[in-house]
């Protein structure tokens, strides 16, 4: 099913590698282009779309990692920017990798690749663990049904790379006959058929593709066909009206039979050869979602990953190894005689040294205090998905979130908001409707504090107990009515939920390596610039006489709240950077009260995003919607922090 005639083509051979999510799509891409890319265990963390170039075969291959697909009528952003890829840069190669256990839930969006026109292989992946569950996969013989390239692999093991690398350069065997594409009714065929002949403009996608999407109501598409035909639109639009009546219309008729010939496929292809036989980790999984047992283990990985490690450890232990020891004891004061010795201005001093210097403020917070933290919180969450424990807390948790307007999907951008509020607001990419999207970007604006922000509180804290819960306690309760109360004022109705659940498996620790070297780089080349930027802000504010000026609102703001003045460039800092805004309190912390401590972390911990993140909420929901978000951010925190002020000069929290 050739396409019509399109752009001009590259050089290199373009392989676009799709499929569902947790099949191994990021495995094959690093084994084909020798670049890694974070191999996730839930869907939602690619959701950009990742690109390599390898040489092999005499050709030089541009192979790009496209996020999870399930099917090419989309419902979520993720397989949109999926499809946009295949339509807008017609790949020369789409290879299809599928889990071996679930083929005929996966096959029909292989029918709907070969309808679109494109060239696929199909990767048959996880061979090892369909044979651990007493399933035998006939390779050859799916290559016959289908018609197409299939190789068998367990790409975690290198097997089948070769394989799909010799299809990939054209020295694999062919199958014989044409592809096999799915047998529709005798209602469907001749409005598809019809509609198909309206079509002239150009896709991407071949026009019998685009009929069947237009068929199934896909929004995008129709939307496309109106604006691409003009004049034969009001003909196609009757077509697709007429298709949508009755009580089976259309719409359901085509993924029907699609299903149908690949569970027909399926049983053929595969063949149980012994009685499944659950795993440990299948057990444990399926535990996992059932609250008695999944709730417990949430609390113990929230005790030990995130208050032990990341708090004790990470804001802890390693801070004071590099910060007391490292900067203020040795660097610091060897910078600051350094440099004084160099320059004579004053001026160009404080920019470089001193109290907010570049190397001994900015570069101290960015290594010292920022870094540990953020760098033993990737390693708790390297492990979480790795493991595959990641999707069934959001499962467990979607219940729970149902009353702030989200689904269990939203626990992926709000998790990762514990890393990086910055990081996370591109996530929420991934949710179904715009109305979770902003709910979402509200909810990380308010109430998740980043990695280095929750380490520096809870290593703050850690010594007194009753504080900390409090501070939990209160930005939990912040967190739950201001996300109750925006699902009640934001409009809309709730999607859908559903999410892919991998196997549970052991955390592989080349996998931990990796993810957590590669968020470390990335994180620290995006903080260096900001933190020795704010020292700048911070210098040129001073030099000009604007930072006094917002210092001294500030401090009339935290003399309400019942803390000492230089508490406001806290405030000031966390505006700049959220983790510079930590550091700040870390440094002020052995100065204050039990009582100024907890209401500083609770006002700082919902006080306004970043500045990277204040930007990106413009980017991703526009400035009405992000001007609504900081307009109700800013108040709440203040409020609450008044609140817990009030609450503990009551309680007599002084002797906490």
């Amino acid at each position: 099913m050739p396409h019509v005639a399109g752009p001009a083509r590259p050089a290199a051979v373009r392989v676009a590698i799709v499929g569902c999510p947790n099949v191994g799509k990021s495995v094959l891409f690093g084994r084909l282009t020798g670049r890694y890319v974070s191999v996730s265990n839930y869907p939602g963390t690619t959701v950009e779309v990742a690109r390599g170039l390898r040489r092999w075969g005499g050709r030089t291959f541009e192979v790009a990692d496209t996020p999870g697909l399930y099917s090419l009528a989309c419902l979520t952003e993720e397989e949109r920017a999926a499809r946009r890829l295949l339509m807008d840069e017609v790949p020369d190669w789409v290879v299809h990798v599928v889990d071996a256990k679930n083929l005929d839930r996966m096959l029909p969006l292989t029918f709907s690749l070969v309808e679109a026109g494109f060239r696929v292989m199909v990767v048959v992946n996880m061979l090892d663990e369909a044979r651990a569950a007493g399933l035998e996969v006939d390779v050859d013989l799916l290559a016959d049904r289908l018609g197409l390239p299939v190789v068998g692999a367990s790409l975690v093991r290198g097997e089948g790379e070769a394989g799909v690398r010799e299809v990939l350069a054209g020295g694999g065997a062919r199958p014989p006959g044409p592809p096999l594409v799915p047998d529709y009714d005798r209602a469907t065929e001749p409005v598809a058929a019809a509609l198909e002949a309206l079509l002239r403009g150009w896709y991407g996608l071949s026009p019998r593709s685009v009929a069947l999407l237009c068929l199934q109501g896909d929004p995008e598409m129709i939307e496309l066909v109106r604006r691409e035909e003009g004049p034969r639109w009001p003909e196609i639009r009757r077509l697709i009206e007429e298709a949508g009546r009755g009580p089976r219309p259309v719409r359901y008729r085509i993924p029907l039979a699609a299903h149908a010939l690949a569970r027909s496929v399926a049983a053929a292809g595969v063949r149980r050869i012994a009685p499944p036989q659950p795993s440990a980790g299948q057990l444990l999984g399926d535990l996992l979602l059932r609250p008695l047992v999944g709730l417990p283990v949430l609390a113990l990985v929230v005790y030990f990953g995130l208050y032990r490690f990341v708090g004790g450890f990470g804001a802890g232990t390693l801070v004071e190894t590099l910060d007391r020891v490292l900067f203020l004891d040795l660097l610091n004061p060897w910078l600051d005689r350094t440099v004084d010795g160099l320059i004579r201005s004053e001026v160009w001093r404080d920019l470089l040294v001193h109290e907010y210097g570049i190397l001994t403020l900015g570069l101290r917070y960015a290594v010292a205090i920022v870094l540990p933290v953020v760098g033993t919180f990737f390693v708790v969450f390297a492990l979480l998905e790795d493991s595959g424990y990641l999707p069934r807390l959001a499962l467990l948790v979607d219940r729970l979130l149902k009353p702030l307007g989200l689904s269990g999907r939203a626990l992926i951008p709000l998790a990762l908001g514990l890393g990086c509020g910055t990081m996370a607001t591109l996530v929420t990419r991934t949710l179904e409707t715009r109305r979770e999207r902003v709910l979402a970007t509200f909810l990380l604006a308010l109430g998740i504090p980043c990695s280095a922000q929750l380490g520096v509180v809870m290593g703050v804290l850690a010594g007194r107990p009753l504080a900390l819960a409090a501070w939990g306690a209160a930005v939990t309760v912040v967190f739950t009515a201001a996300g109750t109360l925006a699902a009640r004022i934001v409009p809309g109705r709730a999607a859908p939920f559903f999410l892919e659940v991998p196997p549970l498996r052991p955390p592989r620790p080349v996998n931990i390596w990796r993810k957590t070297t590669a968020r470390m780089v990335w994180y620290f080349r995006e903080v260096l610039p900001v933190f020795l930027a704010a020292s700048i802000a911070i210098w040129l504010g001073r030099l000009t006489g604007l930072f006094p000026v917002i210092l001294s609102g500030l401090g009339r703001v935290c003399s309400w709240l019942g803390l000492p003045a230089e508490v406001s460039v806290v405030f000031l800092f966390g505006f700049l950077r959220r983790d510079y805004g930590a550091a700040g309190l870390y440094d002020l912390a052995p100065g204050l009260s039990t009582s100024a401590l907890i209401v500083a972390s609770v006002t700082l911990t919902l006080f306004v995003p970043c500045l990277a993140q204040t930007v990106l909420m413009v980017r991703e929901r526009g400035l009405p919607a992000a001007v609504a978000i900081l307009t109700a951010v800013f108040p709440t925190a203040l409020a609450a922090g008044w609140f817990v002020s009030r609450v503990l000069a009551m309680a007599g929290a002084a002797g906490w």
